[in-house]
């Protein structure tokens, strides 16, 4: 409409009552849509408008009694009795909820401001006509009974006609006022009847906008049913999904384990195959180790024969040596005897000499 201007709009998801239940949600938009406030310049109206494509999901008209209220961080809601509904916004950020609910509060105060104008110029207006309809007739006889007087005798005139007379000029200026008020009166009067029955046209198109939306919503809500029904089945395949995947991770761990273990084995036998290649060599290297060992045994015996030969004749040069022993140990004490004899002998000879 080309009197209708928007004065803010931003973009939320828009969701409705259930009228069945009054406490969930429905969605009336699959997506984030264009939310915004409208002034009717010609009915001094506000309205909340959104439409999704070709369907119209908001047409609120604000009104003084209503009351937009946050229910979280990021929605809020307002009910409206004549579409019958409760209205839920849900926003991207906290910033655009307040700022929707800011502007909610001042297009209510301007809707509450232009209710009591539009009433105070009703009652303006009969007033007016109640006063006009109570002065015309005697203003009128007054005033042609006045003015014959005056025709009639001018210079002649009483006190008490002077004050009629000065009664009558005013009543004329006021008369005159009267007249142009009641045109503009009569102006606003049928502006006020144009925008009467804009107003039963709009109530009609109105009405027939919310079989259309009764329908519609019908629809919806065969729709929304259709979608919950469908969001179970994929809720439950999602769960069985889940489950496969879990399955598939746990196989999937196991798959890389054995994989390790085989890798593992398969280095063990790369070992063995390399030391299986070694087998010969070490057997051959065994079959000479044992041959020097018999080698060596039959050496060794040998060696502890000659070692016991030997420890005969070490026992045997033992046995000897402890005979040597003692017949040395009697050498010696003869010899130290004879040392002393040879001693003393030498002391005599020494007297001897001393004496000659």
């Amino acid at each position: 409409m080309k009197w209708e201007q928007p004065i803010y709009t931003t973009r939320a998801h828009v969701f409705q009552i259930d009228p069945t239940t009054k406490k969930n949600w429905v969605p009336a938009s699959k997506q984030a849509v264009t939310v915004s406030y409208f002034y009717d310049s010609t009915r001094n109206s506000y309205r909340i408008i959104s439409v999704d494509g070709s369907k119209v999901i908001i047409n609120s008209t604000i009104t003084p009694n209503m009351t937009f209220t946050k229910t979280s961080q990021k929605f809020g809601q307002w009910a409206d009795s004549r579409a019958n509904t409760v209205f839920g916004l849900g926003f991207a950020s906290e910033q655009q909820l307040a700022k929707f609910s800011e502007k909610f509060q001042e297009v209510k105060e301007a809707a509450k401001l232009a209710r009591d104008k539009s009433q105070d110029t009703v009652e303006m207006l009969s007033n007016h006509s109640q006063q006009e309809s109570g002065r015309e007739t005697p203003t009128t006889n007054q005033a042609s009974s006045i003015n014959g007087t005056d025709d009639e005798k001018i210079s002649h005139v009483d006190p008490e006609a002077a004050v009629l007379q000065t009664e009558n000029e005013h009543l004329k200026s006021a008369v005159e006022q009267s007249n142009t008020n009641t045109k503009k009166w009569e102006t606003e009067l049928q502006t006020l009847r144009e925008n009467n029955a804009s107003l039963v046209d709009a109530l009609q198109e109105s009405s027939a906008n919310v079989e259309s939306w009764k329908k519609q919503l019908g629809v919806c809500k065969e729709e929304s049913d259709a979608l919950r029904e469908k969001i179970a089945e994929l809720e439950a395949q999602c769960n069985e999904a889940d489950q496969d995947k879990q399955k598939n991770s746990q196989m999937s761990v196991r798959v890389q384990e054995l994989q390790t273990e085989l890798h593992e084995k398969e280095q063990e036998l790369e070992n063995l195959r390399k030391q299986a290649e070694i087998i010969p060599q070490l057997m051959a290297e065994c079959e000479s180790i044992t041959a020097k060992l018999q080698t060596a045994e039959t050496r060794n015996k040998e060696l502890e024969d000659r070692i016991e030969g030997l420890q005969l004749d070490i026992d045997d040069s033992q046995q000897k040596q402890g005979n040597m022993k003692g017949e040395l140990k009697k050498f010696m004490d003869m010899l130290d005897g004879k040392i002393d004899e040879l001693h003393e002998f030498r002391q005599g000879l020494s007297k001897l000499g001393v004496d000659n």
